[in-house]
């Protein structure tokens, strides 16, 4: 059975095209021994990223912002709720973007804002950092490793090297002694 979505559901959801996205088009792409420019969590780690950004609106503007221009009395002129307020939602997405790039380190998230969020191409990104040519799809891999990583995406096409998830065993809880300071 198929779910029909109304006009209005259908406004709502902003629709996706894969083929804006420089992540799609690197997943798509095959190296010399046919395995995929990046990996499915990779890809997945980048998206993430991009959803946030936009949604935090942290791209740039394209029209005037009045929020900043200076008011004539110093009443509110709108109702409350009305939109004027940052929601909570776009300040989450906003600090998620921020703990992302943090994990990420700033030698790295330069590319992963300009490929990712700002869908720059890679050769536009090397030009911009100065990098050789070819460079680019190497600190880009890496940068999506780490964001992946981050994200806590596992790469169903990569096994783990043994990483360590806890030291204790399942139901394992410390016992804390008090400590007397007499």
């Amino acid at each position: 059975m198929r779910h029909r979505q109304t006009r209005a559901q259908s406004q709502r959801m902003p629709g996706y095209n894969p083929d804006e996205s420089p992540l799609a088009w690197l997943a798509r792409r095959r190296d010399k021994n046919g395995d995929p420019l990046i990996t499915g969590a990779q890809l997945l780690a980048g998206e993430k990223l991009r959803s946030d950004f936009t949604f935090a609106q942290m791209g740039p503007r394209v029209t005037t912002h009045y929020s900043d221009a200076p008011r004539s009395s110093g009443s509110r002129r709108s109702a409350p709720g009305a939109g004027v307020d940052i929601a909570d939602n776009v300040v989450a997405a906003t600090e998620r973007v921020r703990r992302a790039l943090v994990a990420v380190g700033p030698e790295l998230s330069g590319v992963l804002i300009d490929v990712c969020c700002h869908l720059k191409g890679l050769e536009e990104a090397e030009r911009r950092a100065s990098w050789p040519q070819r460079a680019g799809k190497v600190v880009l891999q890496l940068a999506l490793t780490r964001l992946a990583r981050h994200y806590c995406i596992e790469d169903k096409e990569r096994p783990s090297a043994g990483s360590i998830a806890q030291w204790g065993v399942a139901g394992y809880r410390p016992e804390l002694e008090a400590s007397n300071t007499d």
